[in-house]
Protein backbone atom coordinates (compact mmCIF):
# COMPACT_ATOMS: atom_id res chain seq x y z
CA UNK A 1 0.00 0.00 0.00
CA UNK A 2 1.43 3.32 -1.11
CA UNK A 3 2.05 5.66 1.82
CA UNK A 4 -0.33 8.68 1.84
CA UNK A 5 -0.08 12.34 2.59
CA UNK A 6 -3.06 14.23 4.14
CA UNK A 7 -4.07 17.10 3.43
CA UNK A 8 -7.15 19.16 4.91
CA UNK A 9 -9.07 18.82 3.01
CA UNK A 10 -9.33 15.16 3.92
CA UNK A 11 -11.32 15.48 7.74
CA UNK A 12 -13.92 12.85 7.00
CA UNK A 13 -14.69 11.26 10.07
CA UNK A 14 -12.94 7.98 10.28
CA UNK A 15 -14.25 4.57 11.74
CA UNK A 16 -13.72 4.26 15.54
CA UNK A 17 -11.75 2.83 17.65
CA UNK A 18 -8.51 1.39 16.96
CA UNK A 19 -8.69 2.20 13.20
CA UNK A 20 -9.68 5.37 13.89
CA UNK A 21 -6.09 6.34 15.97
CA UNK A 22 -4.26 4.26 13.67
CA UNK A 23 -5.52 6.25 10.81
CA UNK A 24 -4.67 9.29 13.15
CA UNK A 25 -0.94 8.51 14.16
CA UNK A 26 -0.31 8.39 10.34
CA UNK A 27 -1.49 11.40 9.72
CA UNK A 28 0.57 12.86 12.84
CA UNK A 29 3.65 11.41 11.58
CA UNK A 30 2.42 13.01 7.82
CA UNK A 31 2.31 16.57 9.79
CA UNK A 32 5.43 15.76 11.88
CA UNK A 33 7.43 15.31 7.64
CA UNK A 34 5.96 18.57 6.68
CA UNK A 35 7.33 20.27 10.06
CA UNK A 36 10.53 19.24 9.24
CA UNK A 37 10.21 20.01 5.77
CA UNK A 38 9.65 23.92 7.24
CA UNK A 39 12.49 23.77 9.32
CA UNK A 40 14.83 22.57 7.06
CA UNK A 41 16.84 25.16 6.67
CA UNK A 42 17.23 25.94 10.09
CA UNK A 43 19.96 23.83 12.78
CA UNK A 44 19.59 23.93 16.70
CA UNK A 45 23.20 23.67 18.38
CA UNK A 46 21.49 20.17 19.77
CA UNK A 47 22.67 20.90 23.35
CA UNK A 48 19.62 19.58 25.30
CA UNK A 49 19.02 22.72 26.13
CA UNK A 50 15.21 23.00 25.85
CA UNK A 51 15.41 19.12 26.93
CA UNK A 52 16.32 20.87 30.46
CA UNK A 53 12.02 21.42 31.35
CA UNK A 54 12.67 22.26 34.76
CA UNK A 55 15.44 24.73 33.86
CA UNK A 56 13.81 26.57 31.20
CA UNK A 57 10.37 26.33 32.83
CA UNK A 58 8.83 25.06 29.27
CA UNK A 59 7.72 22.00 27.55
CA UNK A 60 6.11 20.61 24.45
CA UNK A 61 2.26 20.36 24.80
CA UNK A 62 1.11 17.20 23.04
CA UNK A 63 -2.27 16.14 21.32
CA UNK A 64 -3.83 12.83 22.13
CA UNK A 65 -1.91 10.93 18.48
CA UNK A 66 1.60 12.56 19.73
CA UNK A 67 1.41 10.83 23.06
CA UNK A 68 0.41 7.48 21.50
CA UNK A 69 3.33 7.98 19.04
CA UNK A 70 5.50 8.65 22.55
CA UNK A 71 3.99 5.55 24.07
CA UNK A 72 4.62 3.18 21.18
CA UNK A 73 8.14 4.57 20.81
CA UNK A 74 9.75 2.04 23.37
CA UNK A 75 8.45 1.91 27.00
CA UNK A 76 8.23 5.02 29.51
CA UNK A 77 11.50 5.84 30.88
CA UNK A 78 11.96 6.31 34.49
CA UNK A 79 11.20 10.05 35.27
CA UNK A 80 14.55 12.06 35.82
CA UNK A 81 15.40 13.63 39.31
CA UNK A 82 16.73 16.58 37.65
CA UNK A 83 13.32 17.52 36.09
CA UNK A 84 14.42 16.93 32.11
CA UNK A 85 12.67 15.44 29.61
CA UNK A 86 12.08 12.06 30.40
CA UNK A 87 13.27 10.70 26.97
CA UNK A 88 16.53 12.24 27.32
CA UNK A 89 19.57 10.17 27.04
CA UNK A 90 21.64 9.64 30.47
CA UNK A 91 23.87 11.95 29.12
CA UNK A 92 21.31 14.91 28.79
CA UNK A 93 22.39 15.63 25.12
CA UNK A 94 20.29 13.18 22.79
CA UNK A 95 16.12 12.11 22.64
CA UNK A 96 15.48 8.88 22.76
CA UNK A 97 12.61 9.28 20.79
CA UNK A 98 14.14 11.35 17.90
CA UNK A 99 12.14 9.92 15.26
CA UNK A 100 8.94 10.11 17.13
CA UNK A 101 9.80 13.40 18.94
CA UNK A 102 6.62 15.50 19.33
CA UNK A 103 5.76 18.84 17.51
CA UNK A 104 7.08 21.05 19.70
CA UNK A 105 10.33 19.37 19.44
CA UNK A 106 10.64 19.94 15.73
CA UNK A 107 9.67 23.47 15.88
CA UNK A 108 12.35 25.34 17.81
CA UNK A 109 11.87 27.85 20.10
CA UNK A 110 15.54 28.31 21.33
CA UNK A 111 17.07 31.76 20.73
CA UNK A 112 20.62 30.05 19.53
CA UNK A 113 18.71 28.30 16.26
CA UNK A 114 19.99 29.48 13.36
CA UNK A 115 18.90 30.50 9.47
CA UNK A 116 16.65 32.55 7.79
CA UNK A 117 15.25 35.59 9.75
CA UNK A 118 11.96 34.51 9.76
CA UNK A 119 10.61 31.21 11.05
CA UNK A 120 7.81 29.58 9.40
CA UNK A 121 4.84 30.99 11.29
CA UNK A 122 1.82 30.35 9.21
CA UNK A 123 2.86 26.88 8.23
CA UNK A 124 3.35 25.81 12.33
CA UNK A 125 0.24 27.29 12.63
CA UNK A 126 -1.52 25.70 9.50
CA UNK A 127 0.31 22.28 11.05
CA UNK A 128 -0.79 23.23 15.09
CA UNK A 129 -4.54 23.20 13.44
CA UNK A 130 -4.08 19.93 11.44
CA UNK A 131 -2.63 18.60 14.53
CA UNK A 132 -6.08 19.56 16.79
CA UNK A 133 -8.28 18.42 13.89
CA UNK A 134 -6.91 14.72 13.91
CA UNK A 135 -6.72 14.71 17.62
CA UNK A 136 -10.71 15.67 17.67
CA UNK A 137 -11.55 13.03 15.56
CA UNK A 138 -10.04 10.72 17.93
CA UNK A 139 -11.18 11.87 21.05
CA UNK A 140 -13.72 14.76 20.95
CA UNK A 141 -14.03 15.27 24.63
CA UNK A 142 -10.00 16.02 24.29
CA UNK A 143 -10.39 20.11 24.83
CA UNK A 144 -6.95 21.11 24.08
CA UNK A 145 -2.56 19.84 24.01
CA UNK A 146 -1.05 18.81 27.35
CA UNK A 147 1.91 19.35 28.54
CA UNK A 148 4.03 16.16 28.28
CA UNK A 149 5.11 15.67 31.99
CA UNK A 150 1.13 15.89 33.07
CA UNK A 151 0.56 12.83 29.92
CA UNK A 152 3.71 11.58 30.96
CA UNK A 153 2.81 11.40 34.75
CA UNK A 154 -1.01 10.19 34.03
CA UNK A 155 0.50 6.76 32.71
CA UNK A 156 4.00 6.88 35.08
CA UNK A 157 1.93 7.02 38.40
CA UNK A 158 -0.84 4.32 36.91
CA UNK A 159 -0.37 0.48 37.42
CA UNK A 160 1.14 -0.82 34.71
CA UNK A 161 -0.70 -1.90 31.94
CA UNK A 162 -0.59 -4.76 29.67
CA UNK A 163 0.95 -3.65 26.08
CA UNK A 164 -0.57 -4.57 23.00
Amino acid sequence: MARRDWDDADDEAPASGTRALERALQETRTVYRQADAAYAPYSCPASGECCQLAVTKRQPWLWLPEWELLKRSKPLPPARADGACPYLDAAGLRCTVYADRPFGCRTFFCQRIQGPARQPSEEVARLLQRLERISQRVMPSLQGPRPLLEWYAGVSTAPAREER
